[in-house]
């Protein structure tokens, strides 16, 4: 699938833009601050319904406007010409409104699925430096791109989460046992957290384990030296482990328990979440906070025998980092999807060898869009439509 045409209206920065696109690269290049990666980050937004540069939509919405709209078309392949018209309205203080193909959707997230997107930023790179926050993020959207239906399972444990943390909260401060009452209601939360977090950790150990070898192969293709990069699971509540954050020893596989966890069930996972919780229910209530289930888990990067936290250099991060998306890239192909590849400002940071290994790998890709200060910072391999971003305006250069 590709992005054919792109509308917005009080998006960001821009008042209105129209552009049009087509399959094969796109490159947006202006000095910064101009509004390239804002354009981007719209066709981010139908796909995902989320932004990697906020965490919030009303940033999203140019200042003094009430609503920001985005309105994209996308063929389904070069060579299908069938097309889908995708439309999402930003309403600041109220809820979203998404269509398709001009019909009113009940929920935006029902528009997930019609667009896969798969972006890279410099913000990746707190995929290797930062807190497990952001892999957890990395793995959920990725596992909703493969599965749209589990954004609705997300959204109802993140939601059952709180209630059940505010409740733990609420009873942190009490001294001897809970009533029966409050007994009562923790276990309601109990049985929906372990029910919900079991299908997200299901879907998370299946992507994690097909996300392997893509990752690997993708470093090995972009890095020169030290490319043996590994992705693993680490999840407590299901004794998988794979070494400390700070081990020297190697960690890139899932050991033991790892091959029965990824055969199991989701049932047979919510019964071991939920035997976590009840064993842990006193450190809990002591703490006020939840201790078991996704919201608690990790993704493992090593490269070689280190961990690459704290061990990989800039360049090893930024190319480790690379590789995931890249990885996810390749992981969607392989269900028959292919997704819009999104490079935001990646080429400046990247040195001549890596420039040139990243552009063959992507060379295939039905479509990709890119963004850079400098036009000369993009591949010649990448040579495609071009557009200027300056003022306000986005010129043809074509």
């Amino acid at each position: 699938m590709f992005v054919t045409h792109l509308s917005l209206a009080d998006f960001r920065s821009w008042p209105l833009a129209e552009l049009e696109f087509s399959s094969g690269a796109t490159t947006l290049t202006g000095r910064n601050g101009q509004g390239k990666t804002n354009l981007i980050e719209a066709i981010e937004y139908l796909a995902t319904l989320g932004s990697h540069r906020v965490a919030t939509d009303a940033p999203l919405i140019r200042f003094g406007a009430p609503r920001a709209i985005v309105r994209a078309r996308v063929q389904a392949g070069a060579d299908d010409p069938r097309s889908l018209a995708l439309e999402i309205e930003i309403i600041a203080g109220r809820a979203n409104k998404a269509s398709l193909n001009r019909g009113p959707l009940k929920r935006p997230r029902d528009l997930l699925g019609a667009l896969r997107v798969v972006l890279f930023s410099p913000e990746d790179l707190t995929l290797i430096k930062g807190d497990p926050s952001a892999r957890r993020r990395f793995m959920d959207d990725l596992v909703t791109q493969r599965w749209p239906r589990l954004a609705g399972v997300r959204s109802d444990y993140e939601r059952v989460l709180r209630q059940r943390s505010t409740l733990l909260k609420s009873l942190s401060g009490r001294r001897g046992a809970v009533d029966a009452a409050a007994a009562t209601t923790l276990d309601v939360w109990d049985e929906s957290l372990a029910t919900l977090g079991a299908e997200l950790v299901h879907a998370r150990l299946r992507t994690v384990t097909d996300l392997a070898e893509p990752v690997a192969d993708a470093y090995s293709a972009i890095a020169p030296t030290n490319n043996d990069a590994r992705v693993a699971y680490r999840s407590s509540a299901l004794d998988l482990d794979p070494g400390p954050e700070g081990s020297t020893e190697p960690t890139g596989t899932l050991p033991g328990p790892v091959g029965a966890w990824e055969e199991s069930t989701p049932d047979e996972i919510a019964a071991r979440l939920a035997e976590r919780m009840a064993q842990r229910r006193g450190e809990e209530i002591a703490r006020g906070v939840s201790l078991v289930g996704p919201h608690r888990d990790d993704l493992v990067l090593t490269l070689g025998p280190l961990p690459a936290k704290g061990y990989a250099s800039h360049g090893e991060s930024w190319s480790f980092a690379l590789a995931l998306r890249l990885g996810a890239y390749g992981l969607l192909r392989g269900d028959g999807v292919e997704p819009v590849l999104i490079l935001d400002d990646v080429f400046a940071e990247l040195d001549e060898v890596r420039r040139a290994r990243l552009a063959e790998r992507i060379a295939g890709a039905e479509q990709v869009l890119i963004t850079a200060a400098v036009a000369s910072d993009v591949p010649e391999a990448l040579a495609g439509r071009r557009y200027r971003i300056g003022d306000g305006e986005v010129t043809g250069d074509e």
